[in-house]
């Protein structure tokens, strides 16, 4: 089986998380996140590239430029609730891809509540700090793994 190239992306203030509110986001950082993402690829014939910016037209440029990806774990981070612009590039690459947040979105101020990026997602994983990168890419593993059969 060959590995599947997965692009995880992450927007503004994502470089801050494990200092910033950590009482919100926890006190793990964007490099353990990536740790543990490291290890569930190793096991599973995954090859991931990260990416980070804190500049919307930054990760729309990834995205476009990795239109060959497997799949797309994307934290929008603030853009979430703002970007119709990521939205447009998900959707017109046709990269299936999963949104993740570290706080349950949902639960939080009203403004938060929307996503315009999870409509073209193939779904949304929220709320459980950064094991929601871990639970994003298994999630996204497995629609792979069922595409494929």
């Amino acid at each position: 089986m060959a590995k599947k190239r997965v692009l995880v992306v992450n927007g503004p203030n994502l470089n801050l998380v494990g200092t910033r509110e950590p009482d919100i986001y926890g006190a793990r950082t964007l490099d353990d996140a990536e740790g543990l993402l490291r290890a569930y690829a190793r096991d599973h014939e995954i090859d991931i590239d990260f990416f980070q910016s804190n500049l919307e037209g930054e990760i729309i440029n990834f995205i476009q430029k990795n239109a060959d990806a497997a799949g797309i774990v994307i934290n929008p981070a603030a853009l979430t609730h703002t970007s119709i612009a990521i939205r447009d590039a998900i959707a017109a690459v046709k990269v299936p891809s999963v949104e993740v947040h570290l706080s349950n979105i949902h639960a939080r101020e009203e403004f938060r509540r929307v996503s315009y990026i999870a409509p073209v997602c193939i779904g949304q994983i929220s709320g459980f700090g950064i094991n929601s990168y871990v639970l994003g890419l298994e999630a996204l593993a497995g629609y792979l793994n069922d595409k494929e059969k």
